[in-house]
């Protein structure tokens, strides 16, 4: 049973990226270019919002959000205790100091009620990320926000389409930041990622930063990066665009069937969706306090599984020299132990998801 299967959804719409292919290749616009420019647009549309910005990958996509807004030596940025290291790393690597606040327990997305003890007078914005599909509590987040007079770069990379409230997620802060990793949700046949806002002096900050700090050929108003989407990704993305919301309901049916059959089993916490939220599940997590027994039955059974994420942030190797303690951050090193990812993907089949339930459940009845 593996994690995911892209050749399965590759095969479902094999006519049209092929098509979609083979007219860069012959165009040979293989760097920006029209299908990059048509993913942008398209893209924005969808969110309506003014400006997508389009880049290598979603991790340049928050380096580039936060230099954008101008962040560097001095700053301090909030973020969530729970996520991939790319979310804290780009803090680091403007200068700024990175600040991590502890989770909420059934969302697993960063607690704002205890953002505001991390505030001080260097604090310029806060990053919460939509982790695993699931919007974080963005009006609590926006209220502190606005009263601090922070900026706000909402972590899309796993929460492509999802919303909050009715709201898009990554329409409601400064800036909304996405990975198009070949996994993801919206995934590329390699590395991608993008931007959104409806800021033009935001965007214009972020195309010129993203493309060597010019607008225009030759005229460097800034030193920037190189950071730009290929066409063969532009042209990829375009098609998958027309598939992702059919995509997305089935990701949501297939987490339905997996609560129904799960909520039997009291050993087992399945994930809970916070009231107005959509979540469009990238992964579907639960939590169990025998996880490790639970993996070597998985593995008999050949169930591929993740585990999103073993170490917590705060307790990497990375950021030893913050000399966080497990005490700081009780939520997030509780909840490391017991998390674990089920298999999910649009093309999985109602026996394959009671597969995965069977074995969990002879597990605990052993």
């Amino acid at each position: 049973m593996p994690f995911q299967n892209l050749y399965a959804q590759y095969l479902t719409i094999k006519d049209e990226i092929d098509i979609a292919i083979s007219e860069v290749i012959k165009d040979s616009a293989f760097v920006r270019g029209r299908y990059v420019f048509n993913f942008e647009q398209k893209y924005a549309d969808a969110f309506n919002v003014e400006h997508c910005i389009s880049c290598a990958n979603g991790t340049d996509a928050i380096y580039i959000a936060l230099q954008a807004l101008g962040i560097g030596p001095g700053d301090q940025v909030i973020t969530t205790a729970l996520s991939w290291i790319a979310t804290s790393e780009t803090i680091s690597q403007t200068g700024a100091e990175v600040v991590f606040v502890d989770i909420d327990s059934t969302s697993f997305t960063i607690d704002p009620d205890k953002i505001e003890e991390k505030i001080s007078e260097k604090t310029r914005a806060i990053i919460p990320v939509h982790l695993y599909g699931q919007p974080a509590d963005m009006d609590s987040i926006m209220k502190i926000a606005k009263k601090h007079g922070l900026h706000v770069i909402e972590d899309c990379a796993q929460a492509h389409f999802s919303k909050y409230h009715g709201y898009y997620t990554g329409t409601m802060g400064d800036i909304g930041t996405f990975s198009f990793y070949p996994g993801k949700n919206l995934g590329a046949y390699g590395d991608a990622g993008a931007l959104i806002t409806k800021s033009q002096k935001i965007a214009d900050r972020a195309r010129m930063f993203a493309n060597h700090g010019s607008l225009e050929k030759n005229k460097h108003e800034i030193e920037g990066i190189n950071s730009r989407l290929d066409g063969l990704q532009g042209a990829i993305l375009s098609v998958k665009m027309e598939h992702i919301a059919k995509w997305t309901m089935q990701r949501q049916e297939i987490a339905t069937m997996y609560d129904e059959m799960l909520s039997d089993i009291r050993e087992i916490i399945i994930p809970e969706v916070r009231v107005g939220s959509d979540h469009v599940y990238h992964l579907y997590v639960v939590r169990s306090t025998d996880r490790d027994q639970l993996i070597e039955s998985l593995r008999v059974n050949e169930i591929v599984f993740g585990i999103h994420y073993p170490i917590a942030l705060p307790f990497l190797p990375a950021y030893r020299y913050l000399g966080h303690k497990k005490t700081d951050f009780p939520v997030a090193s509780r909840l490391q132990n017991e998390i674990i990812s089920l298999p999910i993907y649009p093309e999985m089949t109602a026996d394959m998801v009671e597969h995965v339930y069977r074995v969990v459940s002879n597990h605990y009845k052993a």
